[in-house]
């Protein structure tokens, strides 16, 4: 998982290489997967010819025992129900042969299909496309349209900097709070957005979060897959709920601006898309929260909170790396109302920015997540859920106050406040800081070293310099 992070910048520099030395004209980038698309959307953006992302679309869910099941209720039983006895290892092994049944994007609010709404959000992909399953003939119609429109774009000489414009960077956040996207987009869409001179401060994600409600029940934050959000209206079904908030005049790869979708769409009665005034959480999807513990920092998916957990205040239980975390987990050291600090996972002391979606799952499979927070400067999956704070800023490998966090040290979480607080007094601090020194680097060579060593920091996007 340290490599997860860090491919979105080989991707990206393997895609410019390639494209610079065989002189393209135009470019039809294909991708299904999490950290995969904003790669190419940041080569898109960085070599800024004719060029249109034909994105794969989700999987159909499974099915057992009568119920539909995606490969987050495999995560549930594999770090959560199997270690702690409450299902057998048959029933696993069921469920993982019939979890994926075909190609695609896991059918929850993962980082994969978030990005893909994103990216049809952003206008890059043809309108409609974002959420038809991979295994619909429609897939293969979008599939020729994409081609026969990457040849208008040419023609006409229409490059992402046109279509990739502030406006719609401010479209694309808004779309993340109101699906309840997975918290990576907020390193993904500022890093996109960097290709092109732009910036996206984390705090606009907040300042937009108050005013722009959750309201799509689909995996973490409601019992819908991807597939009942397709059956809905999709993306412009989205677009048309959200119309007042955004800015309807940004251009698409289509050659039609979003106001132009817009004319055409209907919203179906039957639909899970919830409206602005009924919604699934009264706030966008992410929060981002400030204070001593993350002065530049950190970020929540508080949709996908239970109400008892957005504000919890606990004694640390600290880690340096994230298996030991679960062992705790598992071999039930953690005690009713704690704080997990899980560090050095972050961009440099990962280094790559660990995505701890075994501690977070398990944490939450094994029931922890009623009375248990985590709080780390690593990342989580798209698929996680429970009263979990990633991306603290700054890390502890450069000298953060989470690198000096001690066991029971007072953690107080307060969502609604956005507030992160080490409770410690200014002489326990001083001392503290003079005493530290940051762990031996977990990589010393290798990609996960150059990336460590120049990659910026979460709260910019966690892109190379």
């Amino acid at each position: 998982m340290r490599y997860e992070l860090p491919i979105r910048d080989v991707l990206a520099a393997s895609i410019e290489i390639m494209t610079k030395v065989h002189l393209f004209d135009g470019l039809v980038a294909l991708s299904s997967c999490d950290n995969i698309i904003p790669g190419e959307l940041m080569a898109l953006a960085r070599l800024n010819i004719p060029s249109i992302m034909l994105t794969g679309g989700p999987m159909l869910a499974g099915e057992y025992e009568g119920k539909p099941v995606t490969f987050s209720h495999l995560d549930d039983l594999v770090y959560g129900k199997y270690p702690a006895g409450q299902v057998s290892e048959k029933e696993v092994l069921e469920v993982e042969d019939i979890v994926c049944i075909g190609p695609g994007a896991c059918p929850v609010m993962g980082t994969a299909n978030t990005m893909q709404i994103l990216t049809e959000t952003l206008g890059m992909s043809l309108p409609g496309s974002a959420t038809v399953p991979a295994v619909f003939a429609e897939r293969l119609r979008i599939a020729r349209a994409t081609g026969r429109q990457i040849m208008n774009l040419v023609e006409q000489d229409i490059k992402p900097s046109q279509i990739l414009t502030k406006d719609a960077f401010e479209n694309a956040i808004v779309m993340d709070l109101a699906i309840g996207g997975s918290t990576n987009a907020v390193l993904h869409i500022p890093a996109i957005a960097r290709e092109l001179d732009i910036t996206i401060p984390l705090e606009r994600f907040d300042e937009l979060s108050r005013r722009i409600p959750c309201i799509c029940p689909v995996i973490p934050s409601g019992p819908n897959t991807i597939i009942d959000l397709h059956k809905s209206g999709g993306v412009p079904a989205l677009l048309k709920r959200l119309e007042r908030h955004l800015n309807i005049e940004s251009m698409t790869v289509s050659g039609l601006k979003i106001r132009d979708v817009l004319s055409r769409v209907v919203i179906p009665d039957f639909g899970i898309i919830r409206s602005l005034e009924d919604p699934v959480f009264p706030e966008g999807g992410l929060a981002v929260l400030k204070g001593n513990l993350a002065p530049d920092g950190a970020i929540c998916r508080q949709s996908a909170v239970k109400k008892d957990m957005l504000r919890h205040t606990g004694h640390a239980r600290v880690f340096d790396f994230e298996i030991d975390a679960v062992n705790a987990i598992y071999n039930n050291e953690i005690e009713s109302g704690a704080v997990i600090v899980i560090r050095y996972e972050g961009v440099k002391g990962g280094p790559g920015m660990n995505e701890l979606i075994q501690a977070a799952i398990s944490m939450e499979a094994s029931g922890l997540g009623d009375t248990v927070a985590l709080v780390t400067d690593g990342r989580f999956s798209g698929f996680c859920k429970g009263p979990i704070v990633g991306h603290v800023s700054p890390e502890a490998m450069v000298g953060g106050l989470i690198g000096l966090v001690r066991d029971g040290d007072i953690v107080e979480i307060d969502i609604p406040a956005r507030r992160l607080e080490l409770k410690i007094s200014e002489g326990d601090l001083r001392e503290r800081k003079a005493a530290w020194k940051p762990i031996e680097p977990k990589a010393k060579k290798g990609w996960l070293a150059a990336y460590g060593a120049l990659a910026k920091s979460a709260d910019k996007g966690a892109a190379m310099n």
